[in-house]
């Protein structure tokens, strides 16, 4: 039999055997959901980073008093001379890329000791309440970000800086200097020790992996403990200290809350402070070099951490001739570590909730006495005295519509971001070798490589103005919903893929067989298979979304308002007691969905943040 290339056949037969071939290859369930899902993605990622890249490099209305003699949509390098070159890059530009790496590095070294140390204990070590304390590691992170640093300034602002005083200035009546009240020193302590857990649970993970009788041999080798730790257990955890690594710097040096509570009343201002604030005045050419910038440093965090984990060949701590996992005793100093511990944990999960609760039972700022006592904040009426006139939180119609913003925002983000991660998942793994499966999954990747700040920045210049049939989305709801679908895209294909895994392709190919056709096996078969890894994707995505800031804090408008996004306008506003109930709200909301998260995975907040 003649094949599709046989040249003896007529061009129109040939013609037709090509068209049945890709149609056939079309028509394959794996091959349309990838054609699909690259669509959108082109759609979602792709084009909004060209469009930004363009809106650099393009003259704007903003420009034309800049550049003489040019026009609209001409070809420009001036927002790219201006902020790398001219003497107004090293404000715009150079000062604050050297602050974002200060704190970024110095925020990630505090998480890792203390995410390590913490992991050392609770795994190797006859440590008691253990328990105890892996529970309260997790609570920083179900945290928004910036709550630590809120509650830094309630503790440790002083006049000079912070216009009143904290409550160590009024309590001690001596002023905490200026360096411990606002700048680089508060704010990596508040990101350390709010992302240490990315460390804790990498690091436990891994520890309890390792087979203690490596150890045991090079003990019986006569090799001291340090030289044990730094031969044998720390290589074998590099692959954990390089995640937690990654995860750590790359969100810190795309966070906005923090250094926007203690850096910018100082003039400290971070890569995305100052993207912030170039967009704030439409000065989005300039913004957007920021955004390049903090997505190349992104990149080369992630190329570095592939790299050193690439150059082991093998990190294999578990054989075939058992498993032994042996603790320290820790003998006279078990007490004294546990209450450390203890007491350490205490400080970073409940005294940042208990000092903004405080604070909002104050009627004046600054004041921290009884006499100053209120529930103004809370269900006050609404007086001129009293936050600009605003009623109390709990009767103050804006936080209301904000609180729905934030559900109803996580709640459709979560749908989207689940089915994305199921069809993702059977579109990759289906097709796993091909390169229409390897594109899927690279592409898919690349959100993960963006910061927060720079994603929203993005969609900015994207959808400003039409593209095609879909109208202009800034200033909307709907461009909320897609941004953070989009940002959410890398773990939901990941744990797509994880779910998709775990089914047998002799399932489908029964129903095939037995003449089910592709969306009745993926409807009788492949969803309700995957339904569970669907289900925590959602919970999982929901939390992220409803403690989100840095992603949508540039595209957030008044009718658009979050509660996050509620938060920091308070607090530029000088509102701080109505910021902090409005945080206490939002961590309220969040405790209650991760409850739900622990009802449907049994408390296993470590597989959502692997990610």
């Amino acid at each position: 039999m003649a094949g599709f290339s046989d040249t003896s056949l007529p061009w129109s037969q040939r013609l037709t055997a090509i068209v049945r071939r890709v149609f056939h290859w079309l028509t394959k369930p794996h091959v349309f959901l990838s054609l699909i899902m690259l669509v959108i993605i082109f759609y979602m990622v792709i084009i909004p980073l060209y469009r930004m890249v363009m809106t650099t490099i393009t003259v704007a209305e903003i420009d034309l008093r800049a550049i003489d003699g040019a026009e609209i949509g001409d070809f420009t390098l001036y927002h790219w001379v201006r902020m790398l070159s001219s003497k107004i890059a090293v404000i715009m530009t150079f000062e604050p890329l050297v602050h974002s790496l200060t704190i970024s590095l110095g925020a990630t070294v505090l998480a890792l000791t203390i995410g390590g140390l913490m992991a050392w204990m609770v795994v190797r070590t006859d440590m008691p309440g253990r328990e105890i304390v892996h529970l309260l590691a997790t609570i920083p992170y179900i945290m928004p970000s910036w709550t630590i640093a809120m509650a830094w300034t309630v503790l440790f602002k002083n006049r000079t800086s912070g216009g009143t005083p904290g409550l160590l200035e009024f309590l001690t009546g001596s002023a905490p200097p200026d360096w411990l009240a606002y700048g680089p020193i508060p704010i990596i302590i508040s990101s350390g020790l709010h992302y240490y857990t990315f460390f804790f649970l990498f690091v436990s993970a891994a520890l309890l992996s390792i087979d203690s009788s490596l150890e045991e041999a090079g003990e019986l080798a006569g090799a001291s403990r340090s030289r044990i730790m730094r031969k044998i257990t720390f290589p074998l955890v590099i692959p954990a200290i390089a995640s937690g690594f990654i995860m750590t710097f790359s969100k810190t040096m795309g966070t906005f809350g923090g250094p926007n509570v203690l850096g910018v009343p100082v003039r400290y201002y971070t890569l995305s402070t100052m993207l912030r604030s170039n967009t704030g005045i439409g000065n989005y050419g300039d913004a957007f070099v920021l955004a390049v910038v903090l997505i190349m440093f992104a990149m080369t965090t992630v190329m570095l951490n592939q790299k050193l984990v690439g150059t082991r060949k093998s990190y294999e701590t578990i054989g075939g001739r058992g498993f032994m996992s042996k603790k320290m005793k820790l003998r006279n100093w078990k007490g004294i570590l546990t209450f450390f511990m203890l007491i350490f944990e205490f400080i970073i999960a409940v005294l940042p909730l208990s000092l903004l609760i405080y604070s909002t039972l104050m009627l004046r700022t600054g004041d921290y006495s009884l006499s100053n006592f209120t529930l103004a904040h809370w269900i006050g009426q609404g007086d001129l005295t009293v936050n600009n006139g605003e009623p109390g939180v709990l009767l103050n119609p804006k936080i209301w519509k904000g609180a729905w913003n934030s559900i109803r925002l996580s709640l459709f983000t979560a749908f989207f971001t689940a089915l994305f991660g199921v069809i993702l998942g059977y579109a990759i793994v289906k097709g796993r070798g091909t390169r229409l499966s390897k594109l899927v999954e690279q592409l898919s990747f690349i959100p993960y490589v963006i910061p927060g700040i720079a994603f929203g920045a993005v969609y900015i210049s994207m959808f400003t103005k039409p593209f095609g049939p879909i109208p202009a989305l800034y200033g909307t709801f709907a461009l909320l919903v897609v941004v953070s679908v989009a940002k959410h895209i890398p773990y939901s294909s990941r744990s797509g893929v994880s779910a998709m895994l775990q089914v047998s392709k002799e399932l489908e190919e029964a129903a095939a067989i037995a003449g089910a056709g592709p969306w009745h096996r993926f409807k009788r078969i492949i969803f309700p298979l995957t339904s569970t890894g669907f289900v925590s994707g959602f919970l999982l995505t929901f939390i992220t979304t409803m403690r989100e800031l840095s992603l949508i804090i540039l595209l957030v408008t008044p009718s658009t308002a979050v509660l996050a996004s509620m938060t920091m306008r308070y607090i530029e506003n000088g509102n701080e007691q109505q910021a902090n109930a409005v945080i206490i709200i939002l961590i309220t909301l969040v405790l209650i969905g991760n409850f739900i998260i622990s009802r449907f995975r049994g408390g296993s907040l470590k597989k959502g943040l692997g990610m």
